[in-house]
């Protein structure tokens, strides 16, 4: 090892819709939203991750909150730049150093990414003085996080519910053998959530409220065995113009998500169309596997089991799936050299 490689830090990053993970020395060293906060006249950012997600709504004016990205992939560029070398400045041994290290990362991208949104990736990577930077897909990073031997020859089918896409794989001897992104996930739900409110109980609500909401009441079926205590929402009421809370059960929150729930539920069925014989043998043993935030709703393990007529697992901590397999694959570099993009 040269003097150069010594000075080479390796970090692992799921740069996500919603969060932004960093893994460094086999730790999550940043778990922060994908948000940045930024003063309008000066254009300097002036917060990152939970800090500007509080001001998210609440801004004046002079500032802005920005989410850089979108649907899984970089659109504002100069502020994904941003965000992540302010991330990457959280990190703790970097804080007291005096200049940037070289860096060395693994970044994990959705499936359905093109050429020029993985360049934009590459390039976010590089200004923040990356001197080597490989690319993982995200249903594959989640196998791997949730303990898949992904080398073995035996199909495994991946549903990984994001913020932003829906990655849906079958996963066999380190490739992936058939793909799917859909661009509904969590984001589309908060959107389905704030419909709802605005044309039902005629309540305005912002998008913190609705993730609230999916997360206090969030259901996929209208029928629970454990159900949820209902959520007391506040908002503004569109008729009076005056401060106002409803309250919602989980019934209506189903309903309100049934139309998106349904395109995912396809997505899958489409995805098992297209799967060879072989693999589909597989999977009809092995099941199907759930990551990602969205993965926590309450009983959309049992919609998708009732649809496929196939088990669903979800797996430990489906939240973290992603970033703990692309720091699996930074840890051990050379047995899954194969997996990676460069």
């Amino acid at each position: 090892m040269g003097f150069f490689d010594f000075m080479t830090k390796e970090i692992a990053i799921d740069l996500g819709t919603a969060n932004t993970l960093i893994i460094y020395n086999d730790k999550i060293v940043v778990d922060n939203p994908s948000i940045v906060a930024r003063n309008i006249k000066s254009g300097k950012i002036i917060a990152v991750g939970k800090e500007a997600a509080l001001m998210q709504g609440k801004t004046h004016e002079n500032i802005q909150t920005i989410r850089p990205l979108k649907d899984g992939v970089i659109a504002d560029f100069e502020a994904a730049e941003q965000m992540i070398q302010e991330f990457i400045k959280l990190i703790p041994p970097f804080r007291k150093r005096f200049f940037s290290p070289k860096l060395k990362m693994v970044i994990c991208i959705p499936s359905g990414i093109t050429e020029v949104e993985k360049r934009a990736v590459r390039d976010s990577a590089e200004k923040v003085n990356a001197s080597d930077v490989y690319l993982i897909h995200e249903p594959m990073a989640a196998a791997i996080g949730m303990g898949i031997d992904i080398q073995k020859p035996q199909g495994n089918m991946i549903i990984d519910i994001g913020g932003g896409t829906t990655e849906i794989a079958v996963i066999a001897l380190s490739g992936i053998a058939v793909k799917k992104s859909i661009k509904i996930a969590g984001d589309v739900f908060n959107d389905d959530i704030v419909y709802y409110m605005r044309t039902k109980h005629n309540l305005y609500i912002g998008e913190r409220m609705a993730e609230q909401i999916k997360i206090e009441v969030g259901s996929a079926l209208d029928e629970l065995e454990n159900p949820p205590e209902d959520f007391p929402v506040q908002g503004r009421d569109l008729i009076t113009g005056k401060p106002k809370e409803v309250v919602v059960n989980y019934k209506e929150i189903a309903k309100a998500l049934d139309k998106s729930l349904i395109r995912i539920k396809d997505g899958i069925i489409e995805t098992l169309s297209m799967t060879p014989p072989e693999l589909s043998a597989d999977i009809y043993k092995s099941g199907l596997y759930l990551a990602g935030g969205g993965s926590l709703l309450r009983g959309l393990d049992k919609r998708i089991s009732e649809a496929t007529g196939l088990p669903v697992h979800i797996g430990e901590d489906p939240l973290r799936a992603v970033i703990r397999g692309t720091g699996a694959v930074l840890k051990d570099f050379d047995k899954y050299k194969a997996v990676l993009l460069r």
